[in-house]
């Protein structure tokens, strides 16, 4: 690793990240709510692949990269719409990070692996997108799933359970592992849900 260029384009995907004009609170203090996502990003995949490459540590601090630059109210509020969002958004994040990269004086073809990754491309057969995948999700079960719960009240029992669903098949065994091994804090209001999702 070269650790110069690193230490270079994390700070620049920070400065980035801390121009997010929503906020979120963690533990009194505020911060840029992008900017804190990098940042459990970064601590996840020191704890879950402390053995991760360069290209997916960086790929993990800039996998929201100003996110709110691409706001979901810009498309049609249904499932079409909704995936259309996705696609960009992950063609957006690739696109700056690489940009940064550049910028910063990385070479072409660590930005291409850097850009494979954070655009989720060849998920399931590339092992650095699948790692990257696997923090994400880690990160969402960890701080993200109980405030996404809180905003869908509306949601039954079945419903969640085909949500987790949806997040566990995403991820290798390895994170099933980890999240079941008490490694993560399990939001404890969802536990039974995640446990009768998980191994019914």
């Amino acid at each position: 690793m070269n650790n110069h260029l690193y230490q270079a384009a994390i700070a620049a995907f920070d400065q980035a990240n801390a121009e997010d004009p929503n906020k979120e609170v963690c533990d009194g203090k505020e911060y840029p709510k992008e900017l804190l996502y990098a940042q459990r990003m970064s601590e996840m995949q020191e704890r879950f692949a402390p053995e991760a490459s360069e290209a997916v540590k960086l790929a993990c601090r800039a996998q929201h990269i100003q996110r709110w630059k691409s706001p979901r109210s810009d498309y049609p509020m249904d499932k079409k719409g909704y995936m259309l969002w996705r696609t960009n958004l992950y063609k957006f994040h690739a696109e700056t990070a690489g940009r940064l990269m550049k910028e910063v004086g990385y070479d072409d073809a660590m930005i291409d692996r850097v850009k494979t990754i954070v655009g989720k491309k060849e998920l399931k057969t590339n092992p650095e997108t699948q790692l990257m995948e696997d923090v994400v999700d880690l990160t969402f079960i960890e701080h993200y799933m109980l405030a996404f719960a809180g905003q869908h009240a509306e949601y039954d029992e079945a419903k969640w359970i085909v949500i987790i669903k949806k997040t566990w098949d995403k991820m290798s065994e390895r994170a099933h592992q980890f999240a079941l091994s008490g490694k993560i804090k399990l939001p404890e209001a969802l536990v039974p849900l995640i446990l009768k999702a998980v191994k019914g």
